[in-house]
């Protein structure tokens, strides 16, 4: 098919708590992770979706409208509850979905909503699907038979950006409710929103954040006004993660 592009709906999805379920059951997890990326992709494709990219148990998808990428995750959340998965690895799917003008090279997509729609992804749980305001516009006069939403309130998101009126999708056989997202509203810091988005520099968010894992201190050199500081502080938004003592701006 070809390349949903322009604005762009994206669903972004993972399994929650899937490093432990790794660590703890590795052959069944590999099976039901073929499983679960088996009912992913059909429920995906057969809502004209696009697979972009797949990072362990992640997937990134493009919809050319947000009403089949809305049908998409609800059709993927009925496929996996209904999954009769093992004991010891129930496959819980967290979902977002998020609408924006991207750019699309080499089969893959760039821009500012691809962060957001990750950011997003970061604040739900297991069985829970997020839409962002944009999203839930374009879709709240289309809804699936039985699907509903629910406004959540404002949050905002680690980008550090604007605050996000986030919706949750409903429906009969979907779990609900779930605890208070994790936005950065219900976790400990005092890190302040920024003019900009913060876009690019993966590399060195990856780099800091493995340094980080085994260093007490990290320091960040170079010229002044290139970025020291934003990037120091994406890196603690994107390290929060509920547990400790949280992350702080001295």
């Amino acid at each position: 098919m070809n390349l949903p592009a322009g604005t762009v709906t994206f669903l972004f999805t993972d399994i929650e708590g899937s490093t432990k379920l790794w660590e703890a059951q590795p052959g069944a997890m590999q099976i039901a992770l073929a499983r679960h990326d088996a009912l992913l992709r059909e429920a995906i494709e057969n809502a004209n979706g696009y697979v972009f990219k797949t990072i362990g148990d992640a997937f990134c998808a493009a919809f050319t409208t947000a009403a089949e990428a809305v049908v998409a995750a609800l059709a993927a959340q009925l496929a996996l509850t209904g999954e009769p998965w093992p004991e010891q690895t129930p496959i819980k799917v967290r979902m977002a979905l998020h609408t924006g003008a991207v750019e699309s090279r080499d089969k893959d997509y760039f821009g500012q909503p691809l962060n957001r729609v990750a950011r997003l992804l970061a604040t739900g749980y297991g069985g829970q699907t997020l839409l962002s305001a944009t999203a839930q516009e374009l879709v709240r006069d289309s809804l699936p038979a039985a699907a509903s939403l629910l406004e959540l309130g404002r949050h905002r998101l680690r980008d550090l950006g604007r605050p996000e009126t986030i919706f949750q999708l409903l429906h009969p056989k979907l779990a609900a409710p779930f605890p208070t997202l994790r936005s950065l509203a219900s976790l400990p810091n005092n890190l302040s929103l920024q003019p900009t988005s913060f876009v690019g520099r993966e590399s060195e968010l990856t780099q800091i954040c493995t340094l980080l894992a085994t260093a007490r201190l990290l320091t960040l050199t170079g010229s002044g006004g290139c970025g020291k500081t934003r990037l120091a502080l994406q890196v603690a938004a994107d390290l929060l993660d509920g547990e400790g003592d949280g992350a702080w701006l001295v």
